[in-house]
């Protein structure tokens, strides 16, 4: 529940239910997508804390005040950065031959997007509203389970799963997972003290990501089921 006053002026409606331009005035000098084009690009060189409003503007040759004709924030802004991000997602796997597998292939391309936008990671769990872009991505995954009999719910959830997952994986390969022990007195963590006096061992399979995931992915959509129990 909200702790606003009853009476306190309702927020800007998401800009994805705000019209790009309106239906008065002069035709906007930049479109929503060379906005978030910019925002990107300062994203990917500097990170998440370099794109601002006025670094943005400055990027397209204009004024931070004259930016404020097509945003209302710097949320707005991330908003549009990430739905332009996801729709490099694009082109969808068909699903037609393996459900399964056309999963896994679209979570590998989850997996390279982030590779690309690091900035993703912390952007996407606080965006407000599905864009275009990430309804179209969500429509996908609901095609490409559809010939999976299970509860609606549960592919949901499936979905929600796989997100996470290749989010977790994603934040390893950016080095942001270590776990970090070194000059740490590990006396009173006896368990964490005998694990890390041996060896370190092989590193994980090349195909953690994908034994992963179809563990993940079957368990939840298909050994679940009441006829497989």
């Amino acid at each position: 529940m909200s702790d606003a006053p009853a009476n306190a002026a309702p927020g800007p409606p998401s800009i994805w239910a705000r019209p790009e331009r309106g239906s008065r005035g002069p035709t906007p000098a930049h479109s929503r997508d060379a906005i978030a084009a910019a925002g990107i690009a300062l994203a990917d060189a500097d990170g998440i804390a370099a794109v601002s409003m006025r670094a943005v503007a400055t990027a397209l040759g204009t004024s931070a005040g004259s930016l404020y004709r097509y945003l209302s924030s710097r949320d707005d802004l991330l908003e549009l950065m990430t739905d332009r991000a996801i729709g490099e997602l694009r082109p969808h796997p068909s699903g037609d031959d393996d459900w399964l597998a056309a999963m896994l292939r679209l979570a590998h391309r989850q997996l390279a997007l982030y590779g690309r936008h690091p900035w993703l990671l912390d952007v996407l769990p606080h965006t407000s509203a599905a864009g275009p872009e990430s309804l179209a991505w969500f429509d996908t995954c609901l095609r490409i389970l559809e010939p999976v009999d299970c509860a609606t719910a549960a592919k949901f959830e499936a979905i929600a799963m796989t997100t996470g997952v290749v989010g977790l994986f994603a934040r390893h390969q950016a080095g942001s997972s270590s776990f970090a022990v070194a000059g740490v007195d590990l006396t009173a963590y006896p368990h964490l003290a005998a694990a890390f006096s041996r060896p370190v061992g092989a590193p994980p399979r090349a195909d953690l990501f994908d034994r992963t995931l179809r563990i993940l992915l079957t368990g939840l959509l298909v050994d679940d089921r009441p006829d497989h129990a």
